[in-house]
């Protein structure tokens, strides 16, 4: 449903750019590196700009779905505020036409009665009818625009990722703890995370593997984690504010270390140029390093003054391409072989980090290994009841009170988290979970329904207005042939991948 915004809830342009750069850069710019080696750093660079400007393209079709359905929204409502209005007068009228004082001003009557003269001049002023300042989300918009077929091939979309996310969140948070405390190094080598296999002991002296330590951390965060599910939680401003310092903090530091290392003891690493047969999990990281589409509206619906919203966002995406090229390129030559969870190629036992061992720089590592737990654990529960409200509102309706307590407030949190961490504790490959979130469920969010919701809109749109009415939020790629091109890249993407994964699991 629309929500109006209040000027409290409102924030500056620039204040909206931070917090889209805080949600686009997470988890997976931390398996680029990686990606980078396998694929190649040109390969990687010339697929990095080339996803940066088609995410771009698709974020401005959800900018111009979102203004559509507030024009919808906002004509529906001044059409049903005619009507009633007509029916007051035709009331006024008849009661004028009865009393002996009718000159008598109506106190009742409305200071402005709209009529169908009225309305057919509205659509041609965009400032009122075409406008973001309504919040309504990407599923307000399916259920605009799709019928209940699309309606429900959104949802089992939106409901994939949510899983995927929620399964590389359990998945990276317990990596990081596991190779953070298991401290045995075999045959003295001083060596972890993807460098060794998991049936490698934890402590040495104990039997317990690397494997098992990782699924006792999967269900500690389990218990820790999952209960937020059953009940409402928000962010607290601080506790977004500190996430976000720490994840600006951790980059940079990333990063810097890298061209440190670069700069003392030259390129460790030799990776090629290009390598097609490393493209698909490239392909799968990239894309789900600029998803941001699913919560696009709910953080461009706050800022006030948003008219240069395009602008502020097309630089948003060229600072995060530059960004991930210095992390990618930075990481791939400074070490031999980065782990798939870049941070722990920083952790002071791995024998990749090369990182001299001192107390400051210990300590550096640590926090970098570290680094995931902090920022993703905050991230589980909120993901986990948009989730479980998604599942709600997909299978029981509107009317989710009439249903029992416990399938109200069990069974639908148990079903948010259970199956990801299911999942996490059967495989531990990040490449996989990111390659598969992000290639499939990610390229339907952040291609495919942005496309089909922008189509749609537009011909609504058009079935309502006049013609000569201008929308200030409208895409720069009006053409139907973008919507077309966006759409035969998600399925190239798709195949892709797909043919990778049968091509892996045939061999």
């Amino acid at each position: 449903m629309p929500v109006s915004l209040s000027a409290d809830d409102q924030y500056s342009a620039w204040t909206g750019l931070v917090y889209i750069f805080n949600l686009i850069v997470g988890t997976g710019a931390l398996t680029l590196p990686a990606a980078f080696l396998k694929a190649g750093w040109g390969l990687g660079v010339g697929l990095i700009v080339l996803l940066a400007i088609i995410s771009f393209v698709t974020a401005t079709f959800v900018l111009e779905a979102m203004s559509c359905a507030n024009f919808i929204v906002r004509y529906k409502r001044m059409k049903a505020l005619s009507r009633v209005s007509q029916r007051i007068s035709r009331a006024n009228q008849i009661q004028s036409e009865t009393e002996d004082e009718a000159d008598d001003p109506n106190e009742d009557a409305p200071l402005f009665t709209p009529t169908e003269d009225t309305l057919d001049r509205f659509p041609s002023l965009p400032h009122y009818f075409f406008s973001l300042s309504e919040k309504l989300e990407m599923s307000d918009m399916a259920n605009l625009f799709f019928g209940r077929v699309g309606q429900i091939l959104f949802f089992l979309c939106f409901a994939i990722y949510l899983y995927g996310d929620l399964a590389i969140y359990t998945a990276v948070v317990s990596k990081s703890l596991g190779d953070v405390i298991c401290t045995y190094e075999p045959n003295g080598t001083a060596s972890c995370g993807d460098n060794l296999p998991p049936e490698t002991a934890c402590w040495e002296g104990f039997s317990l593997t690397r494997l098992s330590i990782y699924r006792i951390f999967v269900a500690i965060f389990l218990g820790c984690m999952g209960p937020f599910a059953f009940f409402n939680v928000q962010k607290t401003k601080y506790l977004q504010l500190c996430t976000s310092f720490m994840r600006w903090l951790a980059f940079s530091v990333m990063i810097s270390l890298a061209v440190r290392q670069l700069i003392l003891k030259g390129a460790q690493g030799h990776p090629h140029v290009a390598n097609t047969t490393g493209l698909p999990a490239l392909l799968g990281a990239s894309v789900y390093s600029f998803m941001c589409h699913h919560s696009l509206p709910g953080l461009i619906a706050p800022i006030s003054g948003n008219n240069h919203i395009k602008r502020l966002l097309g630089m948003d995406y060229a600072i995060i391409a530059i960004f991930y090229l210095l992390l990618s390129l930075t990481g791939v030559f400074a070490f031999a072989q980065p782990d798939e969870l870049y941070t722990l190629v920083f952790n002071p036992r791995c024998s990749t980090s090369s990182i001299e061992d001192s107390l400051i720089m210990r300590l550096i590592g640590y926090f970098l290994a570290l680094f995931p737990v902090f920022t993703l654990s905050t991230s589980f529960p909120i993901i986990a009841i948009t989730l479980r409200n998604n599942l709600q509102n997909a299978t029981l309706g509107t009317n989710v009170a009439s249903y029992p307590w416990v399938v109200r407030r069990l069974l639908f949190p148990c079903l948010s988290v259970i199956p990801p961490v299911l999942v996490a504790l059967i495989s531990e490959k990040l490449e996989i979970l990111v390659r598969i979130t992000g290639s499939f469920a990610g390229a339907g969010i952040q291609y495919i329904i942005p496309a089909f919701l922008v189509y749609y809109a537009r011909k609504e749109v058009m079935k309502m207005s006049t013609g000569d009415s201008e929308n200030i939020y409208a895409s720069p790629f009006k053409s139907t042939v973008w919507v077309v091109a966006v759409l035969l890249w998600a399925v190239a993407c798709i195949i892709l991948v797909f043919g990778m994964v049968v091509s892996e699991f045939v061999n």
